[in-house]
């Protein structure tokens, strides 16, 4: 095949304004500068990144190479996504990449990355439509489950929805009914809460995705001294004739030593 080139493109609304050479958040361009060179190189490192020249153009962030020769997988891994949306044949490296990109889209529906080259018929998209994924990876489930989390956004303009921050530095957007917010009395942000939501659990990853919002819990994680005495006392009489407890729980499981 003769020498092609690759443009690689981020757009990105998602901070209130359009992500442009002009205009682009300083952690964005870094990460989408070490995706692309990633993507190009590979695992096997067909594509020397160090030496090859590039041009960010207008409009989106675009990252364009110079005509680029002797890459027989990147050409093959790039009409592979373009034909079907299963990542297990391409690349290690392209898919890793590929992946963090069609995560990071899944929660913002402003963000997109297209990729295209001259012997391509169209773009390659990776956004909120699409569902670029690993065939071991594709083992979502429905699930209703409660989380605990800080509520870092609430509402929105056209969609209510609210951003929770997870225990582990995550970030969950999760969907609602803008009635549920609207009559709602407390005020929930930047402070911990329980919530309630239905959503699509990946039993391998145990990542969340497309959560809504059932309903806020309240909880307390203050601890009633008298109360967890009363129940100590409560419990400490109904085992007072239990010798060996161990022994008596392992036999009404009907388990054995």
């Amino acid at each position: 095949m003769e020498a092609q080139r690759i443009t690689l493109a981020l757009e990105d609304h998602s901070g209130g304004f359009e992500t442009t050479p002009e205009r682009v958040r300083l952690g964005d361009l870094a990460r989408f500068a070490e995706d692309v060179q990633a993507f190009l190189r590979g695992d096997t490192k067909e594509v020397d990144t160090q030496n090859l020249e590039v041009a960010v153009r207008k409009g989106s962030l675009a990252i364009q190479t110079e005509p680029v020769t002797g890459a027989p997988r990147l050409f093959a891994d790039l009409r592979a996504l373009l034909d079907g949306e299963l990542l297990d044949g391409i690349d290690g490296k392209r898919k890793d990449v590929v992946e963090r990109w069609q995560k990071a889209a899944r929660f913002s529906s402003g963000l997109t990355y297209k990729i295209s080259a001259p012997f391509l018929p169209r773009a390659v998209v990776v956004g909120h439509e699409s569902d670029y994924r690993s065939d071991d990876a594709d083992q979502w489930v429905q699930v209703e489950r409660y989380i605990r989390g800080e509520i870092q956004d609430l509402g929105g303009v056209t969609k209510a929805n609210a951003r929770v921050r997870m225990p582990d530095g995550t970030t969950l957007n999760v969907t609602t009914e803008k009635n549920l917010l609207r009559d709602d009395t407390v005020n929930r942000l930047y402070k911990t809460a329980m919530l309630r939501i239905k959503a699509e659990y990946n039993v391998l990853t145990r990542e969340l995705r497309n959560a809504r919002l059932l309903e806020f819990v309240e909880y307390t994680n203050q601890v009633d001294e008298a109360d967890l005495i009363r129940l100590m006392r409560r419990g400490a009489n109904a085992w007072k004739d239990v010798s060996d407890p161990t022994s008596w729980v392992d036999e009404l499981r009907g388990g054995s030593h």
